[in-house]
């Protein structure tokens, strides 16, 4: 129970910080076409066309965390830096 009260709490702390990107008509397209184009999942696409969208597609020196084999390469073809670096 303290450990759920203390993952609670740094998730709001980390709320102040982090951007929402709200699903749209544009949102739904891209991550239609990330489906059409690679094998993922529909979740993964709905987060990549996000990320996508935040930055405006612009991925140079903008890091994806991800432990997903498919995501990470999917990101990484996509031009986001990956994060960690390494998974086992």
């Amino acid at each position: 129970m303290q450990s759920e009260r203390q993952a609670r709490h740094l998730l709001r702390l980390l709320a102040d910080s982090w951007s929402e990107v709200q699903p749209s008509d544009l949102l739904r397209a891209t991550a239609d076409g990330l489906l059409a184009a690679h094998s993922l999942r529909a979740a993964d696409a709905f987060q990549l066309a996000a990320a996508l969208q935040w930055c405006q597609r612009r991925t140079t020196d903008k890091e994806l965390a991800t432990f997903d084999i498919r995501m990470r390469e999917v990101a990484r073809n996509e031009g986001f830096t990956i994060l960690p670096v390494k998974i086992r």
